[in-house]
Protein backbone atom coordinates (compact mmCIF):
# COMPACT_ATOMS: atom_id res chain seq x y z
CA UNK A 1 0.00 0.00 0.00
CA UNK A 2 1.48 3.17 -1.07
CA UNK A 3 1.58 5.59 2.36
CA UNK A 4 0.97 9.47 2.34
CA UNK A 5 4.34 10.97 2.86
CA UNK A 6 3.89 13.27 5.77
CA UNK A 7 5.49 13.85 9.17
CA UNK A 8 4.21 15.11 12.27
CA UNK A 9 5.67 19.17 11.93
CA UNK A 10 5.58 18.81 8.35
CA UNK A 11 4.04 22.70 7.52
CA UNK A 12 0.48 21.97 5.79
CA UNK A 13 1.87 23.53 2.35
CA UNK A 14 4.02 20.77 2.16
CA UNK A 15 1.50 17.87 2.81
CA UNK A 16 1.14 15.58 0.45
CA UNK A 17 -2.12 15.73 -2.15
CA UNK A 18 -4.78 14.77 -1.53
CA UNK A 19 -5.30 13.97 1.87
CA UNK A 20 -7.79 13.81 4.54
CA UNK A 21 -7.18 17.00 7.28
CA UNK A 22 -8.58 17.32 10.73
CA UNK A 23 -8.42 20.96 11.83
CA UNK A 24 -7.87 20.17 15.57
CA UNK A 25 -8.75 22.96 17.17
CA UNK A 26 -12.54 23.13 15.91
CA UNK A 27 -12.47 19.31 16.49
CA UNK A 28 -11.83 19.32 20.26
CA UNK A 29 -14.38 21.90 20.39
CA UNK A 30 -16.72 19.89 18.96
CA UNK A 31 -15.95 16.88 21.16
CA UNK A 32 -16.32 19.17 24.52
CA UNK A 33 -19.37 20.62 23.44
CA UNK A 34 -21.24 17.52 22.86
CA UNK A 35 -19.52 16.02 26.10
CA UNK A 36 -20.71 19.12 28.20
CA UNK A 37 -24.41 18.96 26.78
CA UNK A 38 -25.23 15.05 27.56
CA UNK A 39 -23.73 15.89 31.13
CA UNK A 40 -26.11 19.13 31.46
CA UNK A 41 -29.02 17.11 30.41
CA UNK A 42 -28.16 13.78 32.33
CA UNK A 43 -27.63 11.64 29.53
CA UNK A 44 -25.06 8.91 28.05
CA UNK A 45 -22.86 9.76 24.87
CA UNK A 46 -22.66 6.89 22.95
CA UNK A 47 -21.12 8.54 19.27
CA UNK A 48 -21.16 6.66 16.65
CA UNK A 49 -17.80 5.29 15.71
CA UNK A 50 -19.25 4.73 12.22
CA UNK A 51 -17.98 8.63 11.41
CA UNK A 52 -14.70 8.05 11.66
CA UNK A 53 -13.69 4.75 12.29
CA UNK A 54 -10.89 5.94 13.87
CA UNK A 55 -9.67 4.76 17.63
CA UNK A 56 -7.69 8.11 18.57
CA UNK A 57 -10.64 9.77 17.74
CA UNK A 58 -12.84 7.23 19.87
CA UNK A 59 -10.51 7.53 22.86
CA UNK A 60 -10.56 11.35 22.94
CA UNK A 61 -14.37 10.95 23.10
CA UNK A 62 -14.13 8.90 26.20
CA UNK A 63 -11.83 10.83 28.09
CA UNK A 64 -14.23 13.23 27.30
CA UNK A 65 -16.77 11.46 29.47
CA UNK A 66 -18.49 9.01 26.76
CA UNK A 67 -19.98 5.89 28.23
CA UNK A 68 -18.54 3.90 25.02
CA UNK A 69 -18.97 3.83 21.17
CA UNK A 70 -21.47 2.88 18.85
CA UNK A 71 -20.81 1.33 15.47
CA UNK A 72 -22.53 -0.53 12.72
CA UNK A 73 -20.07 -3.39 12.20
CA UNK A 74 -18.90 -5.89 13.43
CA UNK A 75 -15.14 -5.11 11.82
CA UNK A 76 -16.00 -1.57 14.01
CA UNK A 77 -16.59 -3.29 17.01
CA UNK A 78 -13.50 -5.10 16.59
CA UNK A 79 -11.19 -2.09 16.15
CA UNK A 80 -12.27 -0.57 19.07
CA UNK A 81 -12.29 -3.22 21.53
CA UNK A 82 -8.44 -3.59 20.13
CA UNK A 83 -7.78 0.10 20.94
CA UNK A 84 -9.01 -0.51 24.50
CA UNK A 85 -12.50 0.82 24.20
CA UNK A 86 -14.43 -1.72 26.51
CA UNK A 87 -18.58 -0.52 26.23
CA UNK A 88 -19.45 -1.43 22.55
CA UNK A 89 -22.71 -0.94 21.05
CA UNK A 90 -23.45 -2.71 17.16
CA UNK A 91 -26.48 -0.23 16.76
CA UNK A 92 -27.54 -2.88 13.86
CA UNK A 93 -28.96 -6.13 13.70
CA UNK A 94 -26.47 -9.45 13.03
CA UNK A 95 -27.68 -12.67 11.79
CA UNK A 96 -24.44 -14.44 10.79
CA UNK A 97 -23.01 -16.73 13.28
CA UNK A 98 -19.88 -16.30 12.41
CA UNK A 99 -20.10 -12.16 13.29
CA UNK A 100 -22.12 -13.24 16.35
CA UNK A 101 -19.29 -15.57 17.38
CA UNK A 102 -16.59 -12.56 17.15
CA UNK A 103 -18.69 -10.60 18.99
CA UNK A 104 -18.82 -12.86 21.83
CA UNK A 105 -15.64 -13.05 21.58
CA UNK A 106 -14.91 -9.54 22.29
CA UNK A 107 -17.52 -9.74 25.38
CA UNK A 108 -15.15 -12.06 27.01
CA UNK A 109 -12.90 -8.22 27.66
CA UNK A 110 -15.65 -5.73 26.77
CA UNK A 111 -19.17 -4.99 27.47
CA UNK A 112 -20.65 -6.04 23.95
CA UNK A 113 -24.59 -5.13 22.83
CA UNK A 114 -26.49 -5.35 20.04
CA UNK A 115 -29.57 -4.63 18.05
CA UNK A 116 -32.81 -7.09 17.20
CA UNK A 117 -36.00 -6.95 15.30
CA UNK A 118 -36.51 -10.61 14.55
CA UNK A 119 -36.50 -13.78 16.41
CA UNK A 120 -34.12 -15.12 14.18
CA UNK A 121 -31.51 -12.99 15.14
CA UNK A 122 -32.20 -13.65 19.10
CA UNK A 123 -32.04 -17.09 18.54
CA UNK A 124 -28.27 -16.97 16.25
CA UNK A 125 -27.17 -14.66 19.09
CA UNK A 126 -28.34 -16.78 22.14
CA UNK A 127 -26.51 -19.59 20.45
CA UNK A 128 -22.92 -17.44 20.27
CA UNK A 129 -22.82 -16.22 23.72
CA UNK A 130 -23.50 -19.77 25.15
CA UNK A 131 -21.04 -21.14 22.88
CA UNK A 132 -18.25 -18.26 24.30
CA UNK A 133 -19.75 -18.80 27.73
CA UNK A 134 -20.53 -14.90 27.78
CA UNK A 135 -23.49 -12.40 28.27
CA UNK A 136 -24.19 -9.98 25.28
CA UNK A 137 -26.15 -7.10 25.65
CA UNK A 138 -29.17 -6.62 23.63
CA UNK A 139 -31.75 -3.41 22.47
CA UNK A 140 -34.89 -4.12 20.21
CA UNK A 141 -34.86 -1.92 17.56
CA UNK A 142 -37.85 -0.15 16.59
CA UNK A 143 -38.97 1.10 13.01
CA UNK A 144 -39.12 4.99 12.90
CA UNK A 145 -40.25 5.12 9.38
CA UNK A 146 -37.26 4.99 8.00
CA UNK A 147 -37.61 2.35 5.56
CA UNK A 148 -34.83 0.41 7.06
CA UNK A 149 -34.94 -2.07 9.96
CA UNK A 150 -36.88 -1.95 13.45
CA UNK A 151 -39.95 -3.41 14.06
CA UNK A 152 -43.30 -1.77 14.99
CA UNK A 153 -43.21 0.19 18.00
CA UNK A 154 -45.78 -1.05 20.96
CA UNK A 155 -46.77 -4.94 21.11
CA UNK A 156 -44.22 -6.17 18.84
CA UNK A 157 -41.39 -4.74 20.24
CA UNK A 158 -42.93 -6.07 24.08
CA UNK A 159 -42.89 -9.39 22.19
CA UNK A 160 -39.63 -9.49 21.09
CA UNK A 161 -38.67 -8.05 24.16
CA UNK A 162 -39.80 -10.79 26.20
CA UNK A 163 -38.23 -13.63 23.58
CA UNK A 164 -34.72 -11.53 24.11
CA UNK A 165 -35.48 -12.21 27.92
CA UNK A 166 -35.82 -15.57 27.75
CA UNK A 167 -32.75 -16.60 25.59
CA UNK A 168 -30.08 -17.42 27.60
CA UNK A 169 -26.86 -15.24 26.93
CA UNK A 170 -28.53 -12.22 25.84
CA UNK A 171 -29.60 -9.72 28.67
CA UNK A 172 -32.61 -7.33 27.43
CA UNK A 173 -31.54 -3.73 27.48
CA UNK A 174 -34.24 -1.95 26.26
CA UNK A 175 -35.12 0.51 23.18
CA UNK A 176 -32.63 1.39 19.84
CA UNK A 177 -34.47 4.27 18.56
CA UNK A 178 -32.81 6.14 15.79
CA UNK A 179 -34.90 8.72 13.87
CA UNK A 180 -32.28 9.27 11.15
CA UNK A 181 -34.17 10.55 8.36
CA UNK A 182 -35.06 14.07 10.72
CA UNK A 183 -31.31 15.10 11.22
CA UNK A 184 -31.22 16.49 7.88
CA UNK A 185 -34.99 17.86 7.56
CA UNK A 186 -33.92 21.32 6.54
CA UNK A 187 -35.82 23.32 9.21
CA UNK A 188 -35.85 23.40 13.11
CA UNK A 189 -39.67 23.12 13.27
CA UNK A 190 -39.84 19.86 10.83
CA UNK A 191 -37.15 17.92 13.04
CA UNK A 192 -38.74 18.93 16.18
CA UNK A 193 -42.03 17.47 14.44
CA UNK A 194 -40.00 14.29 13.35
CA UNK A 195 -39.14 13.86 16.91
CA UNK A 196 -42.31 14.19 18.29
CA UNK A 197 -43.68 11.71 16.33
CA UNK A 198 -40.67 9.38 17.02
CA UNK A 199 -41.00 10.35 21.04
CA UNK A 200 -45.04 8.34 20.81
CA UNK A 201 -43.26 5.64 19.23
CA UNK A 202 -40.82 5.07 22.06
CA UNK A 203 -43.84 5.90 25.11
CA UNK A 204 -45.70 3.34 23.23
CA UNK A 205 -42.92 0.61 23.36
CA UNK A 206 -42.06 1.36 26.55
CA UNK A 207 -45.49 1.29 28.23
CA UNK A 208 -46.02 -2.05 26.38
CA UNK A 209 -42.71 -3.86 27.45
CA UNK A 210 -43.54 -2.72 31.16
CA UNK A 211 -46.83 -4.34 31.24
CA UNK A 212 -44.65 -7.70 30.74
CA UNK A 213 -43.06 -6.92 33.90
CA UNK A 214 -39.72 -5.92 31.55
CA UNK A 215 -37.66 -2.49 32.33
CA UNK A 216 -36.03 -0.66 29.44
CA UNK A 217 -32.83 0.65 31.02
CA UNK A 218 -31.48 2.32 28.05
CA UNK A 219 -33.36 4.00 25.07
CA UNK A 220 -30.48 5.19 22.40
CA UNK A 221 -30.83 7.51 19.22
CA UNK A 222 -29.97 11.06 18.56
CA UNK A 223 -27.99 12.27 15.91
CA UNK A 224 -26.30 15.57 15.59
CA UNK A 225 -29.77 17.48 14.00
CA UNK A 226 -31.77 16.62 16.89
CA UNK A 227 -29.34 15.85 19.51
CA UNK A 228 -31.07 18.69 21.81
CA UNK A 229 -34.94 17.71 21.32
CA UNK A 230 -33.91 13.73 22.49
CA UNK A 231 -31.66 14.92 24.96
CA UNK A 232 -34.24 17.11 26.56
CA UNK A 233 -37.00 14.66 25.98
CA UNK A 234 -36.63 12.56 29.17
CA UNK A 235 -37.19 9.89 27.28
CA UNK A 236 -33.53 8.86 25.17
CA UNK A 237 -31.02 7.95 27.65
CA UNK A 238 -27.88 7.71 25.40
CA UNK A 239 -27.48 10.08 22.48
CA UNK A 240 -25.06 8.34 19.51
CA UNK A 241 -24.43 11.35 17.52
CA UNK A 242 -21.29 10.91 15.36
CA UNK A 243 -21.06 13.73 12.58
CA UNK A 244 -20.63 16.51 15.13
CA UNK A 245 -17.22 15.73 15.30
CA UNK A 246 -16.52 16.32 11.75
CA UNK A 247 -19.76 18.23 10.25
CA UNK A 248 -20.39 18.11 6.87
CA UNK A 249 -22.22 20.24 3.17
CA UNK A 250 -25.12 17.95 4.33
CA UNK A 251 -25.25 19.64 7.61
CA UNK A 252 -24.45 23.12 6.47
CA UNK A 253 -27.75 23.27 4.79
CA UNK A 254 -30.04 22.53 7.37
CA UNK A 255 -30.92 26.02 9.58
CA UNK A 256 -31.38 26.20 13.49
CA UNK A 257 -34.12 26.78 16.03
CA UNK A 258 -33.19 30.47 15.32
CA UNK A 259 -33.64 30.57 11.41
CA UNK A 260 -30.23 31.03 10.86
CA UNK A 261 -27.62 27.84 9.00
CA UNK A 262 -27.26 25.33 11.44
CA UNK A 263 -24.18 26.61 13.63
CA UNK A 264 -24.15 23.84 16.59
CA UNK A 265 -20.85 22.58 15.62
CA UNK A 266 -17.67 23.65 13.86
CA UNK A 267 -16.57 22.42 10.15
CA UNK A 268 -13.48 20.46 10.84
CA UNK A 269 -12.83 18.26 8.46
CA UNK A 270 -11.41 18.65 4.76
CA UNK A 271 -9.82 17.35 1.84
CA UNK A 272 -6.48 18.79 0.75
CA UNK A 273 -6.07 19.27 -2.81
CA UNK A 274 -4.05 20.78 -4.93
CA UNK A 275 -4.66 22.29 -8.98
CA UNK A 276 -2.95 20.46 -10.83
CA UNK A 277 -3.90 22.03 -14.12
CA UNK A 278 -5.42 25.06 -15.88
CA UNK A 279 -5.65 25.09 -19.70
CA UNK A 280 -9.00 26.78 -20.26
CA UNK A 281 -9.88 30.23 -19.10
CA UNK A 282 -12.48 30.07 -15.98
CA UNK A 283 -11.54 26.21 -15.12
CA UNK A 284 -9.03 24.56 -12.74
CA UNK A 285 -8.49 20.85 -12.03
CA UNK A 286 -7.84 19.46 -8.98
CA UNK A 287 -6.20 16.21 -7.97
CA UNK A 288 -8.55 14.79 -5.86
CA UNK A 289 -11.99 13.32 -7.13
CA UNK A 290 -14.35 10.35 -6.21
CA UNK A 291 -11.65 8.73 -4.97
CA UNK A 292 -11.23 11.28 -2.19
CA UNK A 293 -14.57 12.29 -1.46
CA UNK A 294 -18.00 10.60 -1.90
CA UNK A 295 -21.03 12.43 -4.32
CA UNK A 296 -23.99 10.79 -2.54
CA UNK A 297 -24.82 13.80 -1.29
CA UNK A 298 -23.56 16.46 -3.83
CA UNK A 299 -20.16 17.47 -4.80
CA UNK A 300 -17.73 19.10 -1.94
CA UNK A 301 -17.63 22.63 -1.43
CA UNK A 302 -14.76 24.71 -0.89
CA UNK A 303 -13.47 26.28 2.24
CA UNK A 304 -13.33 30.53 2.47
CA UNK A 305 -14.16 30.53 -1.57
CA UNK A 306 -18.05 30.94 -2.40
CA UNK A 307 -17.23 32.12 -5.85
CA UNK A 308 -15.75 29.03 -6.87
CA UNK A 309 -17.12 25.55 -7.06
CA UNK A 310 -16.98 22.17 -8.10
CA UNK A 311 -18.80 21.38 -11.04
CA UNK A 312 -17.88 17.70 -11.65
CA UNK A 313 -15.72 14.87 -10.59
CA UNK A 314 -14.15 11.77 -12.21
CA UNK A 315 -12.03 9.36 -10.57
CA UNK A 316 -9.27 11.22 -10.26
CA UNK A 317 -10.10 14.61 -11.05
CA UNK A 318 -12.42 17.68 -9.67
CA UNK A 319 -13.05 20.42 -11.92
CA UNK A 320 -13.13 23.24 -10.29
CA UNK A 321 -15.58 26.64 -11.94
CA UNK A 322 -14.09 30.25 -11.41
CA UNK A 323 -15.43 33.58 -11.82
CA UNK A 324 -14.78 35.93 -14.83
CA UNK A 325 -11.29 36.85 -14.80
CA UNK A 326 -10.30 34.94 -12.07
CA UNK A 327 -6.84 32.28 -12.15
CA UNK A 328 -5.44 29.91 -10.22
CA UNK A 329 -2.04 29.15 -10.67
CA UNK A 330 -0.77 25.18 -10.90
CA UNK A 331 0.15 24.19 -7.23
CA UNK A 332 -2.71 26.05 -5.44
CA UNK A 333 -3.64 24.37 -2.42
CA UNK A 334 -7.40 24.29 -1.45
CA UNK A 335 -9.67 22.72 0.83
CA UNK A 336 -13.01 20.66 0.48
CA UNK A 337 -15.79 20.74 2.73
CA UNK A 338 -17.10 16.99 1.87
CA UNK A 339 -21.17 16.76 1.64
CA UNK A 340 -20.91 13.93 3.75
CA UNK A 341 -18.57 13.20 5.82
CA UNK A 342 -18.49 9.34 7.41
CA UNK A 343 -18.15 7.70 3.84
CA UNK A 344 -15.52 10.48 2.66
CA UNK A 345 -13.54 9.36 5.91
CA UNK A 346 -13.43 5.35 5.24
CA UNK A 347 -11.52 6.45 1.64
CA UNK A 348 -8.70 7.51 3.43
CA UNK A 349 -6.41 4.91 5.42
CA UNK A 350 -5.03 8.23 7.83
CA UNK A 351 -6.19 11.28 9.16
CA UNK A 352 -3.85 14.11 8.94
CA UNK A 353 -4.37 16.29 12.08
CA UNK A 354 -3.60 19.86 11.56
CA UNK A 355 -3.15 22.76 14.36
CA UNK A 356 -2.37 25.90 13.13
CA UNK A 357 -0.86 25.17 9.75
CA UNK A 358 1.44 22.31 11.31
CA UNK A 359 0.74 18.38 11.27
CA UNK A 360 0.42 17.34 14.78
CA UNK A 361 -0.71 13.75 14.52
CA UNK A 362 -1.04 11.12 12.22
CA UNK A 363 -4.50 9.24 12.97
CA UNK A 364 -4.96 5.74 10.89
CA UNK A 365 -8.33 5.07 9.93
CA UNK A 366 -8.19 1.40 11.53
CA UNK A 367 -11.64 0.42 10.59
CA UNK A 368 -11.28 1.23 7.04
CA UNK A 369 -13.37 -0.91 4.72
CA UNK A 370 -14.61 -2.84 8.21
CA UNK A 371 -17.92 -3.58 6.10
CA UNK A 372 -18.06 -7.11 7.74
Amino acid sequence: MTQLDVRVGTPLAEVETPALILDLDPFERNVAKMANYAKSVGVGLRPHAKTHRCPMIARKQIEHGAIGLCCQKVGEAEALVAAGVRDVLVSNEVLDIRKLRRLAQLAKIATISLCFDAPEQVEAASQAAQELDVVLGALVEIDMGMWRCGVAAGEAAAALAQRIAAAPGLRFLGLQAYEGKAQHLASYEERKLAIEHAAASVRLSISAIERTGLKCLVVGGGGTGTFRLEGESRLWTELQCGSYIFMDGEYAAIVGVDGKPYSEFEQSLFVLTTVMSATAPGRAVLDAGLKSYTLEKGLPGVLGRSDMRLVAASDEHGTLLLPPGTTLPLGTQLKLIPSHCDPTVNLHDVIVCVREGIVEALWPVAARGASL
